[in-house]
């Protein structure tokens, strides 16, 4: 297979609208949320990620990356102000109103009932989840980081509640999201599903 080699210099000098698809899809497959507020004033807000990392198990910690804020950032204003959120899987059933969720609404529109999904509290937890979510995950603000390079920010969440569907649930604590419909995507518009193709087992070397 013959490649094509781009230097720093050579990404630079890319159309920017171009380059942004380029760098945004590099990655490759990420998984997709939802992620629920809501404000102080009971404005709901839901807003579409493809940021969702890991940050540890003890304690059990998530983290989501934020653009910069050269426009209004409402999920991230909510977050800031109550210190809670929600983190909901995305399965095939509704991702068109998902992805629909990325669009700029007015602060005082409800992506829920602009895109047809259902706000739903559960736990007596303040924000809202994604009724049609397979997962779902209430996370309290633990901290923000500023990223220098480029002005972004890595929200640091625990997680405090989860659902999620029992027959996903392995017996040795793995949770298999094939089994619950979620979606991938790459970049910010091409969703995939996911299909398993092995787990193996913990590497050692020689073995």
């Amino acid at each position: 297979m013959k490649k094509v080699h781009w230097n720093d210099i050579d990404l630079m000098e890319l159309d920017q609208r171009f380059r942004t698809t380029f760098i945004n899809s590099i990655s490759g497959c990420k998984s997709v949320c939802l992620v629920g507020t809501k404000s102080n004033s009971n404005l709901s807000n839901l807003a579409i990620f493809s940021s969702l990392v890991h940050i540890g198990a003890n304690p059990p910690l998530l983290g989501l990356i934020f653009r910069p804020d050269s426009v209004e950032r409402h999920t991230l204003e909510n977050i800031y102000e109550t210190k809670s959120f929600t983190i909901n899987a995305v399965s095939a059933s509704f991702v068109e109103a998902a992805h629909q969720t990325s669009a700029r609404y007015a602060r005082d529109v409800s992506e829920f009932d602009a895109v047809g999904l259902t706000e739903h509290y559960n736990a007596n937890f303040f924000a809202p989840f994604v009724a049609e979510s397979p997962v779902q995950l209430a996370m309290e603000l633990q901290e923000s980081i500023a990223i220098e390079s480029n002005g972004t920010t890595l929200v640091i969440g625990k997680i405090l509640h989860v659902f999620f569907p029992e027959n996903a649930l392995d017996t040795d604590g793995f949770l298999d999201t094939s089994k619950t419909a979620a979606v991938s995507c790459v970049g910010l518009d091409a969703y995939y599903s996911i299909q398993p193709i092995g787990r193996f087992p913990y590497a050692k070397p020689k073995q």
